[in-house]
């Protein structure tokens, strides 16, 4: 068990990192590089390291190993409600992290049936509908800024597929905008104080009531005309809790923000990361339309589940992205128990980490792991293989990110799109920008593109 200490003998403390500084510990090196730093923890200490931000005491998990413990550890022991409370004010009282586990388990459920296979199919559609349509937007030759159009993209994918048409109608009528002030209210500072009277948090809880009063005219709307539309919003209207209570309106727009956010804030910028590193290996954008080329050779062919399904070597692309700029850095857990690892006790108290950031550049796990290397998963390598969190840029455990495979599906469809379309000019791969909670690239990152005579892929 995570509690027992090895071979029953008496534990040892975690090894703490060098170079703490009395009360702010090593608050200062984590905000200018928390990478570096937890990457030096690794380096000192090996799978387990203790170091401090301000008064808090933290302990990294990095590896296999160690994330086969964090993960697998019930909520008993890592609590993630208690350090996630910072959401609240983005996705609303009553869902999420403001519940039970058991609540917020039975709303995640909710969810199941809409991300299904099925499911997918239809959302392939809409996809390369929606990047068509982007694509059309930009005309023949311009310059890109990609982070911006990433978000704005996603933005519009995600709203059309997983919420309904209505809302996506309204993506350029002001939800777009409340909504990048809501994403803006996820940083480091609301982490620890969500309620500070900061710019970014009244715009975040300006834009949180705004989408709120967009919800809830779509719903008031449905239920005096008596459309029943088939979308998600919809579904959540005439779902049940367990002991038959409906869902409350404000209940129903937490969770239409929890999935919109699941799916579209991180893959926007892995988006980003995506197209950046592709576009700076001029050999595997060439692999990559070369597969492009044999799948959609036949003139009937179009992008859909079964195509998209089939570009794996694009797929290789996404998961080397992952491994290389996972969106979330850091994943956190409160310990509320004592956890033994490798006789090593982690105290109550402390919070528990894993770093993605970290453990996707061991070396021991991903050779050559600062090299863009989309190969090391595809067959006979398969690196995210070796073991079942070995790459874990959407998490693992309980916990892993329910929208993995749609996020796969919809930076696919996204990319296919725009390298056929478009030869692009890049200015190399920009450093990650570690003042936002999700880690996209520093600004500007722009693009030069202009119209290809030749597309493989007619819309």
């Amino acid at each position: 068990m995570a509690n027992e200490s090895v071979n029953g003998g008496t534990s040892i403390p975690v090894p703490e990192l060098a170079g703490g500084r009395p009360v702010l510990g090593h608050l200062m090196e984590f905000i200018k590089d928390p990478v570096s730093t937890m990457g030096r923890g690794w380096r000192e200490h090996g799978d387990l390291t203790r170091f401090r931000l301000g008064p808090k005491e933290c302990v990294l998990f990095s590896g296999p190993d160690a994330h086969d413990v964090y993960f697998k550890a019930s909520d008993q022991y890592l609590d993630a409600r208690s350090v996630y409370r910072f959401t609240v004010p983005i996705f609303g009282k009553g869902v999420a992290y403001d519940v039970e586990p058991e609540i917020m388990s039975e709303q995640l459920g909710f969810l199941v049936p809409l991300l299904r296979e099925t499911a997918m199919h239809r959302f392939a559609k809409i996809m390369y509908q929606e990047a068509n349509q982007f694509a059309d937007e930009l005309g023949d030759e311009g310059v890109l800024d990609l982070p911006k159009a990433m978000n704005e993209l996603t933005v519009r994918i995600a709203s059309h597929c997983l919420i309904g048409e209505e809302v996506r109608a309204q993506v350029d009528e002001g939800f777009a905008e409340a909504y990048h002030d809501l994403e803006n209210g996820i940083n480091l500072l609301g982490f620890f104080l969500p309620k500070l009277p900061t710019k970014a948090h009244r715009k975040r809880d300006r834009a949180r009531r705004r989408i709120s009063r967009i919800f809830n005219r779509i719903m008031e709307g449905r239920r005096k005309s008596g459309a029943n539309p088939d979308d998600f919003m919809q579904k959540l209207m005439h779902v049940r809790y367990k002991q038959g209570r409906a869902l409350t309106d404000q209940e129903i727009a937490g969770i239409l923000l929890t999935l919109l956010f699941a799916g579209q804030h991180t893959s926007a910028v892995l988006a980003t990361w995506t197209g950046l590193e592709l576009l700076n290996s001029p050999s595997h954008l060439q692999e990559v339309r070369s597969e492009m080329q044999q799948i959609y050779r036949d003139p009937d062919s179009t992008v859909g589940f079964e195509t998209l399904k089939k570009q794996v070597i694009l797929e290789s692309v996404v998961r080397e992205n992952e491994r290389m700029h996972p969106p979330l850095i850091l994943l956190i857990r409160k310990v509320l128990q004592p956890i033994c690892y490798q006789n090593q006790e982690i105290r109550p108290g402390s919070l528990a980490m894993v770093s993605p950031a970290v453990s996707h550049r061991l070396a021991e796990f991903f050779d050559r792991p600062d090299e863009f290397l989309p190969e090391r998963f595809l067959p006979p390598r398969n690196q995210h293989r070796q073991h079942h969190y070995a790459l874990i840029g959407f998490g693992g455990g309980k916990h892993r990110c329910m929208g993995k495979h749609f996020a796969y599906l919809q930076l696919k469809a996204i990319w296919t799109v725009f390298i056929d379309r478009f030869d692009f000019q890049t200015n190399g791969v920009p450093a990650p920008h570690y003042g936002s909670w999700v880690t996209g690239p520093e600004l500007p990152c722009t693009l030069a593109y202009k119209r290809r005579s030749e597309p493989v892929i007619f819309p």
